[in-house]
């Protein structure tokens, strides 16, 4: 499977490794990065992604006081990955970089608390106020 920024200068080929760890986030750091309500990454080990192609990274704070980077393409601004300092081991691809509607609904929702009102999600998905632990 291939994830890829919008121009395709910044790719990801994911080895089939299983179903990743999918997780729904709308805090508004996830809001403002995706220009969407949320944003969806799909965690994978890394030794299971190829990353190519020119990247910038940006570095953020989270709330549990880790750092949190994105990758994004310099030419056309896609976010292709991100990996956080909590989460070591693993990258996670954005999930509208596959352009796959049949892939699976994710895992948890996370930081519901600044969750659009509008939004809605499939029964059954774990939902958390903030993040995993709250």
């Amino acid at each position: 499977m291939q994830a890829s920024c919008l121009c395709g200068a910044l790719t990801a080929e994911i080895a089939d490794r299983g179903e990743p760890t999918t997780i729904l986030c709308h805090c508004r750091d996830c809001q403002r990065r995706s220009g969407s309500p949320f944003g969806v990454m799909a965690y994978y080990p890394d030794d299971a992604l190829a990353i190519t192609g020119d990247a910038r990274e940006f570095t953020r704070s989270a709330d549990s006081g880790k750092r949190f980077t994105t990758g994004f393409c310099p030419t056309c601004g896609s976010t292709l990955y991100a990996r956080g300092e909590r989460l070591p081991g693993v990258t996670g691809i954005a999930v509208g970089t596959l352009a796959d509607p049949a892939f699976p609904v994710p895992h948890r929702s996370v930081y519901e608390q600044s969750r659009h009102d509008w939004i809605a999600l499939p029964a059954g998905m774990a939902r958390h106020p903030r993040g995993r632990d709250s």
